[in-house]
């Protein structure tokens, strides 16, 4: 059976993030229950929000267990699935662990096609930073034809989508 590295959250940081704030585990690879997949991590996402919530106080997202494996987005290969509708050998994105090997509910990650971009595509502009521009842009700021659209962080990875979207 295979070995699953993981990466724990060990410390909460009151400065900068370093090292010592992690904690690499080896143990074994868990096997997915009913409704579950297990996913072979391809590419895993390194965001600002994920800075937050290494803190410990209330916010818009959970924060971090300490001594658990930290989450963020990833794209991965089925491995195992015991549900119906994701086969091992399908290619998918969603939130799971900083590991080699994560088990998912297979209804929390979503089917991506490696022909239409680069995996990796699918944590930047096909992924969770458009789904937060495009929401935040036409959901919440619902611009008009004529007005003018100011992003304060247009050099980000949200920022710049945003830019392109409000030029459509």
């Amino acid at each position: 059976m295979a070995e699953n590295t993981q990466i724990l959250f060990k410390s909460r940081p009151t400065g900068w993030v370093d090292a010592s704030h992690f904690e690499v585990a080896k143990g074994p690879v868990a096997e997915p229950g009913p409704g579950e997949v297990l996913v072979r991590n391809i590419f895993m996402s390194l965001d600002p929000y994920m800075r937050g919530r290494m803190r410990d106080q209330k916010s818009y997202t959970p924060g971090f267990e300490l001594g658990q494996v930290l989450q963020a987005g990833a794209v991965g290969e089925v491995t195992a699935s015991n549900d119906p509708a994701l086969a091992v050998g399908d290619l998918v994105e969603g939130r799971l662990g900083w590991e080699t090997y994560s088990v998912a509910k297979a209804a929390s990650v979503n089917k991506v096609d490696g022909n239409v971009a680069s995996l990796s595509h699918y944590l930047g502009v096909l992924g969770m930073p458009s789904m937060t521009a495009w929401v935040g842009l036409r959901n919440i700021g619902q611009p008009k034809a004529g007005e003018t659209v100011y992003v304060s962080a247009a050099s980000g990875a949200v920022g710049q989508v945003a830019g392109q979207i409000a030029k459509l």
